[in-house]
């Protein structure tokens, strides 16, 4: 088998770390010794983003300014928990990076919602 890089290898592994992920391991969850493809807060946006668009559909919402308020209030928590460990406050942990990224998922994809009605 040969060790060469492939330009499939190359794009994939474009996809997930420029764009997208910075992918460090001490920020990554790891199933059985594999690591995830992206970091733990992303892992959470990721998720919050399909589940939203999973159970969309059976739920009727009536956007109005209180959901633009809430969809804020949901990002708050990533954006005060990176921040905090950007600054060197403090440490964030793997299952706080989840957490707070899977409320951003979700009032991303509240806010994408109420711009595209």
């Amino acid at each position: 088998m040969s060790t060469e890089t492939t330009n499939v290898d190359k794009f994939i592994n474009f996809i997930y770390t420029f764009p997208i992920c910075h992918r460090r391991q001490d920020r990554t969850f790891n199933f059985y010794g594999y690591y995830f493809p992206v970091c733990a807060r992303c892992t959470g946006i990721y998720i919050g983003i399909i589940l939203f668009l999973i159970y969309s559909p059976f739920f009727t919402i009536n956007y109005s300014s209180y959901i633009l308020v809430f969809t804020f209030l949901m990002v708050l928590p990533l954006i005060i928990d990176g921040l905090t460990q950007y600054l060197g406050f403090r440490e964030s942990t793997n299952t706080l990076r989840f957490a707070t990224g899977f409320a951003a998922g979700l009032g991303v994809v509240f806010l994408l919602k109420i711009l595209i009605i």
